[in-house]
């Protein structure tokens, strides 16, 4: 059995609660391939988008859903070593991989108000526009179980607002466009014990501004931290937070937003009254 059959088996068997079963719930739950679809698996070459592509790429094998798949990885402006690493990865897990140039990187080291949220809406459309052009009409993100927790809590504290990172989003600047993310309930931890145990090495962010901000720096650094320190006195408060984004009472909010429509409690509060 040559490596990369053992690395596939491993998600199977040793994993198969931890990952494949979570991954193989977040598709079905959410409907997120459907017959007919054709999905680019993007791969920024870190550790969530080459499990992602792995698993994908399983699920393709053994499907009764037809549906077929592209794996593409965006050069943002990595430097040769990551490039080369990446390239070396996916030849590795046997990942039929195509690889395209942008100059992302260039351009947001220019930008000083907000570059990583200009740097993933740059990627994003780059990569919207090479899967349109592969002739898909999904592409899947690497995005798992904690982003989606860290995110919610992110916009609490520092956003002031409830929202979360969903499991699938149509495009709106990219007609007939969807946005995917299998992993989202797969746990970070579980995907880094799948990489330790298979003694794989990814890339992680390979960005300037990174190299200027240590991620330890980061608001999503302090969201795991946070995260972490609450799990001491309650283990189960990751699952809560996840859980609370799907068990909203509008009725004990104050207010809440519709389709860009602000709907306030007060505005039906004196209503029964009046009746």
């Amino acid at each position: 059995m040559e490596r990369y059959q053992e690395i596939e088996r491993s998600i199977i068997t040793n994993y198969r609660n931890k990952i494949w079963a979570k991954f193989i719930k977040g598709i079905t739950e959410y409907k997120m391939i459907q017959e007919g679809d054709k999905i680019a698996i993007c791969m920024s070459g870190g550790k969530d988008s080459m499990l992602l592509a792995k698993c994908v790429q399983q699920l393709h094998k053994y499907s009764k859903v037809n549906f077929d798949v592209q794996y593409i990885a965006m050069n943002p402006g990595y430097s040769e070593t990551n490039k080369q690493k990446i390239i070396s990865n996916a030849k590795l897990l046997n990942i039929p991989m195509t690889m395209f140039e942008t100059n992302i990187f260039e351009c947001v080291e220019k930008i000083d108000d907000h570059p990583c949220y200009i740097c993933a809406r740059m990627r994003r459309g780059y990569l919207y526009n090479k899967a349109k052009e592969l002739g898909c009409n999904k592409i899947a993100l690497g995005h798992h179980f904690d982003d989606v927790i860290e995110t919610t809590l992110m916009g609490m504290l520092y956003g002031g607002q409830m929202q979360t990172m969903m499991p699938k989003v149509r495009s709106t600047s990219h007609p007939g466009m969807e946005l995917i993310r299998p992993l989202y309930y797969v746990k970070e931890a579980d995907i880094i014990n799948w990489q330790q145990k298979n003694n794989l090495e990814f890339i992680k962010c390979a960005c300037k501004v990174t190299e200027n901000n240590p991620d330890g720096n980061s608001k999503r650094a302090e969201m795991k931290k946070l995260i972490c320190n609450l799990k001491q006195n309650y283990k189960d408060v990751d699952k809560n937070i996840m859980k609370s984004t799907q068990n909203v009472n509008l009725d004990t909010l104050i207010a809440y937003k519709k389709d860009g429509v602000v709907h306030n409690f007060m505005d039906e509060y004196d209503l029964d009254v009046e009746k």
